[in-house]
């Protein structure tokens, strides 16, 4: 809604509680807005992010990322994640190398992410249609799992040379500083990726995530035009539409 649709009486309470905010330093801050517009949308930017400012590590990494990130900020506009002082505290350290992030800011996705089950994550993006119509894991513990409030560094495409093996072959392709995500944690990555840049990930071949589902088939994903698929299939398989993904270990 744009201010001038909002009722009068609102707005110039709201401009009363601010100005007594600025207290003696009114004028100060009355000039710098009239003076300079970066002023007025950095207090906008800042009151939108619920007061959110971001460290100087994770500035660091979105200048290394660029489009590479879904940060904090991003997790406010897109999946309407409304932080804690305690929690904005623990995330404040990005825990991963300037090396790390340099060697890596085209192959994957910093990711910030909250404790969104993905079947949260598929209510979110209703609107926007990011979903296949699928039932089958609406009671499946793995879509209500809500992960751990942390970052994670996902690799943006399958590992290579994936398809056609088992997950255990699968895995042996991976080095000591990567590991399979949880469904959660690509549901969750990709989705909001793709709401803030809208690049699609995953397309054209499934790949596995760590999760099994009740049967104790490997949960996989895929992320077409026709919109996010979930799918499952044993870990036997060694299937030429089956890849698996991966992540960078936390260092820190």
């Amino acid at each position: 809604m744009k201010w001038t649709e909002i009722p009068s009486g609102q707005t110039h309470r709201a401009f009363n509680t601010l100005m007594t905010a600025f207290d003696d330093r009114a004028d100060v801050i009355v000039d710098q807005v009239n003076s300079d517009e970066g002023v007025a949308n950095r207090i906008a930017v800042l009151c939108l992010n619920n007061g959110f400012e971001p460290s100087t590590g994770q500035q660091d990494a979105r200048r290394i990322m660029g489009n590479n990130i879904f940060g904090i900020e991003e997790a406010i506009k897109h999946f309407g994640v409304a932080p804690t002082k305690r929690q904005l505290a623990y995330m404040a350290e990005v825990p991963y190398s300037e090396a790390t992030l340099i060697a890596c800011k085209d192959t994957h996705i910093l990711a910030a992410v909250f404790r969104l089950s993905g079947m949260e994550v598929r209510e979110k993006a209703k609107s926007q249609k990011v979903f296949c119509q699928q039932d089958w894991y609406d009671n499946q513990p793995f879509a209500h799992d809500k992960g751990m409030l942390e970052w994670q560094f996902v690799r943006k495409t399958p590992v290579d040379d994936s398809t056609r093996k088992t997950w255990d072959e699968q895995q042996f392709l991976l080095d000591k500083s990567e590991e399979t995500p949880k469904f959660q944690v690509l549901a969750y990555t990709v989705v909001g990726h793709f709401l803030a840049t809208g690049e699609r990930l995953f397309e054209g071949a499934y790949v596995r995530c760590a999760d099994l589902d009740s049967d104790g088939n490997l949960v996989l994903l895929r992320f077409d035009p026709d919109g996010l698929s979930v799918n499952n299939y044993h870990d036997g398989a060694r299937d030429g539409s089956i890849a698996v993904s991966s992540a960078r270990k936390q260092e820190s």
